[in-house]
C-alpha cells in the first residue's frame, strides 16, 4: 500500500493566508454592500514597468522565429542576465560575486524551501519570531522538525524572538545553531538590520561553522544609505552565507515569476564523513536535476530591470510603495495606533490596541472598516498582539482603508 510523508501531518490545520481568505469570504456573503479594502498578502497592484515589458514582448516575436527561437536554456540562467545582476546588485556595491555563482529561479520562495534538499536531517535550525511562515512549514514538510505545541512552536526548532524590546532585530542565539534564516528589511514587521547587526551573525556564524540563509527579497526598498542592501556587503559572508532575491517586490513579478540565488563557491559544508563539500556543486546539481530553467521571455524581460530606462521605472515603482507605506504609518499614528516598520520596507507592523488578540483586531477592523490585514500571530508566538499592514495597494484603496480607520476607529 502506498504511503505519505507523514511530516504533511504535522502542519498547523490551514495556512495563515486561507484562514484569512475565509473569514473575509464569510463577511463578504453576509455583507454584500461591504467595499472590502485587503491590505494583508503581499502581492503587488501596479503595471510591469514599461521597459520589460517591451522586452519581453520583443523576446515573444524572437520565439516566432526560427532564427532567434530559444529551446532549453541554462538550468543556471542566460548569462547576460546574470553578469547585469553580479555587475549592478552585488558588485557596485562592493560584494565580491561572480556571475557563476548566480542561480536564476521561479521564486525565492521556492528556493528558501529547496535549498533544504542539499542540507542535512540533523542540523539544528534557528528562525526569528515571527517569521515568514515558508521558512518554517517547509523545513517540516522535509521532516526536520517535531510536532508543534499549542503555541505553533515546533520542536526541533530554535526561535529567535524579535521584538520592540530588541528593535525588532534578531538577537544572537546562546547555543550553537547550523541553519539561521535572516529576512532584511523583515518579512513581517519592516524591521532592518544595519551593518553591524549583520557582522555580528556573521562572526557567529563564522565561530560555529553556521550557514546563513538571508532572504533580501525586499532591499530595493532600503532608502537609508547606511542601511546593507547584500549580506555580502559584510566581511566575512562569502563563507558562511546563501541570499535569496527576488524581482517580485521591485519590479513586479508577483505573476511572471523570475528570482536568484547566489551560492558562493567559497561557501562549504561537512559530509558525513568530516569532508567539506562545496554547497555550489551540490545547488548546480540539485537544480539541474530538478529545474528546467526560467523562460527566456521572463529572463530578457528582468534583463530590462537594468536598463536606465528599467532603472528609473523600477525605482518609481518602489517609490509609490513606500508612499503608501508613509501614508499608512502616518495615519495610523493618528489614529493612536503604534506602529513600526514602513520606512526602508514595504510593511507596517501595528501593535493591537486595548490588549486586543491579533484575530480579534483583524476581526474588528474587517467588521468595523471593512480593511483586511494580516495577524501577527499567523507569524509565529511573539507576534501575538501585533498586526501586519501591506503597501502593495493602489492609493486610492489606501488612502480610503486609512480615511476609513481613523473616522472609525480610535484608540
Amino acid at each position: 500500500m502506498a504511503t505519505i510523508n507523514d511530516n504533511y501531518l504535522k502542519l498547523k490545520a490551514g495556512y495563515l493566508f486561507p484562514e484569512i481568505a475565509r473569514r473575509v469570504n464569510a463577511f463578504a456573503q453576509a455583507n454584500a454592500d461591504a467595499k472590502i479594502i485587503k491590505l494583508g498578502i503581499g502581492d503587488v497592484t501596479e503595471p510591469l514597468p514599461q521597459a520589460c515589458v517591451r522586452a519581453m514582448i520583443q523576446a515573444t516575436q524572437e520565439m516566432g522565429d526560427r532564427e532567434t527561437f530559444k529551446g532549453y536554456g541554462p538550468e543556471q540562467g542566460y548569462a547576460w542576465l546574470r553578469e547585469k545582476i553580479a555587475h549592478h546588485d552585488f558588485q557596485a556595491r562592493g560584494c565580491e560575486i561572480d556571475p557563476d555563482e548566480i542561480f536564476i529561479s521561479d521564486g525565492s520562495k521556492c528556493d528558501t524551501g529547496n535549498i533544504l534538499e542539499i542540507f542535512g536531517n540533523n542540523n539544528t535550525i534557528a528562525v526569528t519570531d515571527p517569521v515568514y511562515p515558508v521558512y518554517v512549514d517547509t523545513n517540516v514538510m522535509a521532516g526536520n522538525t517535531g510536532d508543534a505545541n499549542k503555541n505553533g512552536e515546533y520542536e526541533g526548532l530554535v526561535y529567535l524572538p524579535i521584538t520592540a524590546e530588541n528593535n525588532f532585530t534578531a538577537q544572537i542565539p546562546n547555543e550553537k545553531v547550523d541553519l539561521i534564516y535572516l529576512c532584511f528589511p523583515n518579512n513581517p514587521t519592516g524591521a532592518t538590520a544595519s551593518k553591524e547587526d549583520l557582522q555580528a551573525w556573521v562572526d557567529y556564524a563564522q565561530a560555529n561553522n553556521s550557514i546563513i540563509f538571508f532572504d533580501a527579497a525586499y532591499e530595493a526598498y532600503i532608502t537609508d544609505s547606511s542601511l546593507p542592501h547584500s549580506i555580502y556587503e559584510i566581511e566575512g559572508a562569502r563563507d558562511c552565507a546563501i541570499e535569496f532575491r527576488s524581482f517580485s517586490k521591485n519590479a513586479g513579478f508577483t505573476g511572471t515569476r523570475c528570482a536568484l540565488t547566489v551560492v558562493p563557491k567559497t561557501l562549504t559544508a561537512k559530509a558525513e564523513d568530516g569532508s567539506d563539500v562545496e554547497l555550489w556543486k551540490l545547488w548546480n546539481r540539485r537544480q539541474s536535476t530538478k529545474f528546467n530553467g526560467v523562460s527566456y521571455i521572463v529572463q530578457r524581460g528582468a534583463e530590462a530591470v537594468y536598463s536606465q530606462e528599467g532603472k528609473e521605472q523600477i525605482q518609481q515603482l518602489v517609490s509609490f510603495y513606500l508612499e503608501n507605506a508613509k501614508i499608512i504609518r502616518e495615519q495610523l499614528t493618528a489614529a493612536g495606533l503604534q506602529v513600526h516598520g514602513g520606512v526602508n520596507a514595504p510593511y507596517v507592523w501595528v501593535k493591537t490596541p486595548n490588549q486586543l488578540s491579533s484575530w480579534d483586531f483583524f476581526d474588528k477592523l474587517l467588521n468595523t472598516c471593512n480593511v483586511v490585514g494580516t495577524p501577527g500571530s499567523g507569524f509565529g508566538a511573539a507576534g501575538e498582539g501585533y498586526f501586519r499592514i501591506s503597501a502593495f495597494n493602489s492609493r486610492k484603496n489606501v488612502e480610503e482603508a486609512m480615511k476609513r480607520i481613523t473616522e472609525k476607529f480610535k484608540v
